[in-house]
């Protein structure tokens, strides 16, 4: 069904959202794990059309500090596309609230926890067409986490300059709990894609 309603020209976004939101954890996982590399990127390119995703889509503000939000993924590549996006509110060294965040999955003891910082893209003119919200692979956390997550290690180093260093994965709103992001590396498009689903 959700393939369907991301093809149809007919189908407003708004509709697609209502039809996510309307489902259960389960189902709307199962619906976005369903979809091709390329629906994901045509939806994406709905996106455009919701309102900007906010940095509270990630981490809601009843979440307390340092407490681990989960965002389930799914993402265009041939392998491996199932993996989870894992977030937090921390305050950095300037005593500065942020969110910082990591991946997880069957390839971390390979590639590395790939650690981020989110931002918003306001002010950077460029940016903003792209998404609200980047996922900044450039920056690394420099304040608090949670305790239970890997040990950071440069994005840089080993196979991970090869999937996180100099990557930005810029967001966009589909629904209360689902988002849709595009990589670039460096200001160059990737052509890959990923649809994150939040668990509450």
């Amino acid at each position: 069904m959700l393939c369907n309603m991301i093809r149809s020209e007919l189908i407003p976004m708004g509709e697609l959202s209502a039809a996510l939101d309307a489902m259960g954890h389960e189902d709307r996982l199962a619906a976005l794990r369903s979809l091709s590399g390329s629906e994901l990127a045509r939806l994406y390119d709905r996106a455009v059309e919701s309102e900007p995703i906010t940095m509270e889509h990630f981490v809601p503000p009843d979440r307390p500090e340092l407490s681990e939000v989960i965002h389930h993924g799914v993402n265009s590549l041939p392998l491996f596309r199932r993996f989870q996006k894992r977030f937090c509110r921390s305050t950095n060294l300037l005593g500065q609230r942020a969110i910082y965040g990591y991946n997880e999955g069957l390839t971390r003891p390979a590639v590395g926890p790939g650690y981020f910082v989110l931002h918003p893209t306001t002010g950077v003119e460029h940016w903003e067409p792209r998404g609200a919200v980047v996922i900044d692979y450039h920056l690394e956390p420099d304040g608090p986490l949670v305790c239970t997550w890997p040990e950071p290690r440069p994005n840089g180093d080993g196979l991970g300059h090869f999937v996180y260093h100099r990557t930005r994965d810029f967001m966009r709103r589909v629904s209360e709990h689902v988002s849709v992001g595009s990589a670039y590396k460096d200001e160059d498009k990737m052509g890959a894609y990923f649809a994150l689903c939040r668990e509450d």
